[in-house]
């Protein structure tokens, strides 16, 4: 029987967008960890939970995890980046066809009233009120995307950065 040395682990859980996962994949992988285990995540729709583990007397620990959490701020930073596209072309929409609706209730009441004039004169906006969300969103959604895309490109620039550091200080034997 052969002697295998005995090692520790420790183990990390973390929980993160979809999109983001193969970022977390690999990255992780530069701090020393290894994915085990991945699967979607029950109480977050449109999450996925890793599960990594990785040497517990690996070598220069505290480095390690200084750049770890440096990754985990940046990664943070390009989700929120990536949500603050729709946010607000979000909010603009939802405001335009809740008044598109208050002119529709308007144009309803106005004809229960018998007010014939008043119910054609306030429809008109309520349909427009509800057509033009649509293409709200999208110039918003564009407009905000092109102002975001270069700076999430830059998070991903710094994300590289740390983990090429990080790589640098585990020890490669092979």
């Amino acid at each position: 029987m052969g002697n295998k040395a005995f090692v520790g682990y420790e183990y990390r859980e973390i929980t993160v967008k979809i999109g983001m996962s193969s970022v977390y994949a690999d990255g992780y992988e530069n701090f020393g960890w290894k994915l085990e285990d991945s699967y979607m995540s029950l109480g977050k729709p449109g999450s996925v939970t890793m599960k990594f583990k990785r040497d517990r007397k690996i070598r220069n620990k505290a480095e390690l995890t200084r750049l770890q959490r440096q990754f985990d701020a940046v990664a943070s930073d390009i989700v929120s980046l990536d949500s603050s596209k729709r946010i607000k072309a979000s909010v603009v929409a939802y405001i335009v066809g809740i008044v598109g609706t208050a002119f529709m209730a308007g144009s309803v009441f106005s004809v229960t009233a018998g007010l014939i004039l008043p119910c054609i004169i306030l429809a008109f906006p309520a349909f427009i009120g509800w057509v033009l969300p649509y293409f709200l969103y999208r110039a918003i959604e564009k407009k905000k995307t092109m102002a975001v895309t270069p700076l999430i490109d830059f998070k991903y620039d710094e994300i590289y950065t740390v983990c090429e550091k990080a790589n640098g200080l585990l020890d490669r034997v092979v």
